[in-house]
């Protein structure tokens, strides 16, 4: 989402960086051109004024002058302000002080509620928790059969009635049921509408006096720009917020939604939704997000997302079978599973320290076709073949090519591929890699 933004302060910052020295025209210059990407990236100009403001101060010091390197100065004051304006502390979600604790998930239609409802069920699964899904939509037609099959295929109970019967009756059954089967945590999918009236206000007021929830989330799609700002503050000023939810985190709007939301609003983003996989939602931390707007990565959450992904066991097996560079295609094919795990690889790259820019080459679709025709290529292997790729010769090679779809070409392909690979994990689990090899894979 922050390509753009990204690629323009990336630019001020590298221009910075030529300087020796910086004076006061120079940072002026710098602030014009943040000012600029900020507001073409469609944050609210308010913060965008503010924003500045603090950088300038702080940026006209004698620490920053007399720095040696007083470009990275002014990366470090412009990283610090970003952070203040989504919030310093990441914020989790608010227990009750008994079990089960409500969470009542508000929005407007086609924002993605109901599926952020079936996403953050499963992140509280993952964590130990006992979710119940409550399908109290009742007026948008489907919404009620949308959470069940997504209960059913997530294997989380869903609470669901008569949409005759109305919200409220459907909610205090629910939270009945969760007393029942013993559910730590009750998340409620509420109706919503095309736009915000008063009659949508005062049903969801209603419902939050009868029910009493601990959390209050707004589902607010990014890809809205400005209006996904106005939406929460009308939402907060007639509900009553305690967080938000920003759906849509991976498409290709400017972002300025999310960068502006805390700072005008006053209520913290808690969760991000980051692709439609149920596992595409994340926990908000500003200073991880502030990382990736500034090209520099996020490590932190690309260890957390490869500890869900990888088997501790047979991450072990691997790592014995390249240290002796007994790696066969079964094993690729389990590495690419769990890469795929993971998210697109132009996800990926974004949190990799200084690989940002390498996102915008990688095809929308995130490289999943590729992915794809790998997989093709090896399950049609017989397993003797993808156990000892050396007996692949050239009829074996044709008869592949025709069962997966693909060329000859594409086979040798990818065995040339995985023969570099297996070179490289040797090297690597023995400590030899070559010193050119940053400009190996650059190239």
């Amino acid at each position: 989402m922050f390509e753009v933004l990204t690629q323009k302060l990336s630019k001020v910052f590298s221009s910075l960086g030529s300087k020796g020295r910086l004076s006061e025209k120079d940072i002026d210059e710098a602030l014009r051109q943040i000012r600029l990407a900020l507001l073409e990236a469609d944050v609210n100009f308010k913060v965008v004024k503010n924003f500045l403001v603090n950088v300038k101060e702080r940026a006209l010091t004698a620490k920053v002058f007399e720095s040696l390197t007083p470009a990275q100065q002014i990366v470090k004051i412009v990283n610090e302000e970003l952070i203040n304006i989504l919030g310093r502390e990441r914020n989790s979600l608010i227990a009750a002080g008994h079990p089960p604790s409500i969470v009542m998930l508000v929005g407007l239609q086609g924002s993605g509620k109901t599926t952020t409802a079936a996403k953050l069920a499963l992140l509280l699964k993952s964590s130990g928790q006992r979710p119940l899904l409550v399908a109290a939509d009742t007026r948008r037609p489907a919404a009620i059969e949308q959470l069940v099959t997504l209960g059913k295929q997530l294997d989380i109970p869903v609470s669901s009635g008569d949409a005759k019967v109305g919200p409220l009756a459907i909610c205090r059954h629910a939270l009945k049921q969760a007393q029942e089967i013993g559910a730590t945590w009750v998340i409620i999918d509420t109706q919503g509408r095309l736009h915000i009236d008063e009659a949508m206000m005062k049903e969801l007021a209603k419902l939050k006096a009868e029910i009493h929830p601990s959390e209050v989330l707004l589902v607010v799609d990014a890809m809205t720009g400005q209006d996904a700002v106005n939406t929460a503050e009308e939402f907060n000023r007639n509900v009553g917020l305690t967080g938000l939810v920003l759906t849509k985190m991976d498409g290709d709007a400017r972002g300025g939604a999310a960068l502006s939301i805390k700072s005008v609003t006053g209520v913290p983003v808690k969760f991000i939704g980051t692709g439609e996989k149920a596992s595409a939602i994340e926990p908000f931390y500003p200073d991880r997000l502030v990382s990736r707007i500034l090209g520099m990565g996020d490590v932190l959450t690309l260890i957390e997302k490869a500890e869900e992904a990888f088997d501790e066991k047979r991450a072990k097996q691997l790592e014995k079978k390249m240290r002796t560079a007994e790696l066969n295609l079964e094993d690729f094919l389990l590495q690419l599973r769990q890469i795929k795990k993971m998210g697109s690889l132009n996800q990926l790259v974004e949190l990799l320290p200084g690989f940002s820019k390498l996102a915008s080459a990688i095809p929308q679709s995130g490289g999943e076709d590729q992915l794809q025709r790998i997989e093709a290529v090896i399950l049609s292997m017989t397993a003797e073949e993808r156990r000892n790729p050396a007996i692949i010769g050239g009829s074996r090679r044709r008869r592949i090519a025709k069962g997966s779809g693909t060329t000859p070409g594409d086979v040798n392909q990818l065995l040339n591929q995985f023969y570099q690979m297996r070179k490289l994990a040797k090297m690597a689990a023995t400590g030899k890699l070559p010193k050119n090899l940053m400009d190996t894979l650059r190239r």
